[in-house]
């Protein structure tokens, strides 16, 4: 969430300047208020960064998303049009339970149209899609935007704790993050002091095993595992789909895919949330893969996300074959 923090940090600090106030000495009280815009289906992580931050979790304006949760470009417009001062706007390239991309060209076109406003492109996982050739149409537009985040965790399988923060204004992304002490040794010339850059001032070196999995991978390797990784979620949901009870819920258009289990005979949305939680805590024990729960619109979900690289074409029947299984078994009401 550190990568999320320091962009927001970094937009913050901008978008106040040209308002001619300086947050980071004279904090936030008096300071023109900040109109912060996020889609209705935006991660949490920019929810608590904005807490941090003091711009608060709940004074956001929240813009109705579609039905696979993307950003709706005319209700942004809409609310932006209601909107004086400095603004931050949050979009997202890969819903995290559908994978759907916010409409990028008609959001940038619609922003850069106000006078003081700062665009950042959640892209937790999406932002990868740009590395291969199959998939870099859905993150068209995102190249103007003014802050990128990332994960490494994912696809890229390095330690957890590996998030990207890409900021194009390097002079306010270091104004927002920028610390100093007597005792601190500063580097001249073109060095980069880490603490610097982000709100750690103590941190392991994380970018180095990111640098060796992308110089192992190569350009090509890493446009492999994510193509491969898309082709296996799609392999998955069509391995489903014509289960008893199964309805896939999203369009499948990266390596996410939500599926929800109708109880024998069927029954309310109560009764089809409670056994859709059923069927994933039996997936869970029965122990061929492990995949997680999620509410998405309301209604109780499973949530397939494929992003290791060793997963293969077996593993993948494997996992479908398991997951059928344990829906029968819980259908049948005998316990795993």
């Amino acid at each position: 969430m550190g990568e999320v923090l320091a962009n927001a940090g970094a937009g913050r600090h901008r978008v106040l300047e040209r308002a001619g106030w300086n947050v980071e000495e004279d904090g936030l009280t008096g300071a023109p208020p900040i109109a912060v815009v996020v889609g209705d289906e935006a991660h949490v992580t920019i929810h608590v960064s904005l807490q941090m931050l003091g711009l608060g979790r709940n004074r956001v304006h929240r813009v109705a998303a579609d039905e696979q949760g993307r950003m709706r470009a005319d209700a942004l417009r809409e609310t932006l049009a209601g909107l004086e001062g400095p603004v931050l706007v949050s979009a997202q390239s890969g819903n995290v339970n559908t994978g759907a991309f916010d409409p990028l060209p008609e959001i940038v076109d619609t922003v850069r149209a106000l006078p003081n406003a700062w665009l950042h492109v959640d892209g937790a996982f999406g932002l990868w899609a740009a590395a291969t050739p199959s998939f870099r149409h859905l993150v068209a537009g995102v190249a103007d935007a003014d802050s990128w985040t990332t994960d490494a965790h994912k696809w890229l399988n390095v330690p957890y704790d590996s998030g990207i923060a890409i900021v194009r204004d390097a002079a306010a992304h270091h104004a927002a993050m920028t610390l100093g002490a007597a005792y601190y040794v500063e580097t001249q010339g073109g060095e980069r002091d880490p603490y610097n850059w982000v709100a750690e001032s103590s941190r392991r070196a994380r970018g180095f095993p990111i640098y060796a999995a992308l110089r192992e991978l190569g350009r090509d390797g890493l446009a492999a595992m994510i193509d491969r990784c898309c082709a296996l979620a799609r392999r998955m949901a069509d391995g489903l789909r014509d289960a008893p009870g199964v309805t896939i819920l999203n369009d499948v258009v990266l390596n996410q895919v939500l599926v929800r289990f109708e109880p024998p005979g069927g029954g309310d949305a109560a009764a089809t949330d409670a056994f859709t939680r059923e069927v994933i805590a039996a997936i869970q024990a029965d122990g061929t893969c492990w995949l997680g729960g999620t509410t998405w619109h309301g209604m109780a979900a499973m949530r397939i996300s494929v992003s290791n690289w060793s997963t293969t074409e077996a593993d993948a029947d494997l996992s479908v074959a398991a997951i059928r299984r344990c829906r029968d078994v819980v259908a049948s009401g005998v316990a795993v």
